[in-house]
């Protein structure tokens, strides 16, 4: 059996969890009773309100308070009116950060997870240590091989922010 995550795994630097979560289990219970697993494949940091790139950067708002809470917290948002945006807060309280989960085994790219996972607004601010719909589990094997590349998606935040090397991907 598969053991969920605790909240020390995400009270730390979203930089040392990046490479950790790959490979792990997003679990995620519908209303029928069924129970979606999906396994993580790749990922991007975004680290504080010196991210240019981070929705942090403006500083703390109703969208953003969740990342300034203890790590371990589903930081759900709509982009483009029809795309729900799965992040896990990391670090520890008023150190805004979080980790975008851009895809999985089962769903390549990040509005295709929210829809996968059938997200939705009431998922913001979800204790994945707690929850009974939405959780994350270590699958039991060494942690993964993988790369890094520049984060998509991000010109906006200029070059220096743009250019970091902060997307993980699991190695083919």
């Amino acid at each position: 059996m598969n053991k969920r995550l605790d909240a020390y795994f995400f009270e730390r630097n979203a930089l040392d969890i990046a490479p950790e979560i790959l490979g792990k289990i997003i679990a995620r219970r519908l209303p029928d009773g069924t129970c979606l697993r999906t396994t993580i494949t790749e990922v991007e940091v975004y680290l504080g309100e010196e991210d240019l790139a981070c929705h942090a950067c403006k500083g703390r708002t109703p969208r953003t308070e969740i990342m300034y809470h203890t790590g371990g917290h589903a930081y759900v948002y709509l982009i483009y009116g029809m795309y729900w945006m799965l992040n896990f807060v990391t670090g520890t309280t008023d150190d805004p950060q979080a980790i975008l989960i851009r895809g999985t085994h089962e769903a390549n790219g990040p509005g295709k997870l929210g829809r996968f996972l059938q997200l939705d607004k009431s998922f913001y601010g979800e204790n994945l240590c707690l929850s009974s719909r939405l959780w994350v589990e270590s699958n039991g094997s060494p942690d993964a091989s993988y790369f890094t590349a520049p984060r998509i998606g991000i010109n906006y935040a200029g070059p220096v922010w743009s250019k970091k090397p902060w997307r993980y991907i699991i190695s083919p």
